[in-house]
């Protein structure tokens, strides 16, 4: 029974793309490695901008810091 985990930060991630996620991984097993279906199961984690980093810093951080234009630390 495969088992994906697919992580993504909580910016509004709508449900038509969470099917579409879902749908495409299972897939992608499908095709890849011939799995069932059936079996197959995929869930979606939304993270907290705060507690999500990249490079030392909080995602929360750089999205705003984009926002205006800012460089990064």
């Amino acid at each position: 029974m495969p088992y994906v985990n697919i992580k993504v930060t909580d910016e509004g991630v709508t449900r038509e793309q969470k099917e579409q996620l879902i749908q495409g991984a299972t897939q992608l097993l499908v095709d890849v490695l011939d799995k069932n279906p059936a079996t197959t199961v995929v869930v979606i984690d939304e993270v907290n901008m705060d507690n999500w980093g990249i490079a030392g810093e909080l995602v929360s951080d750089l999205r705003q810091a984009s926002k205006q234009g800012k460089p990064s630390k």
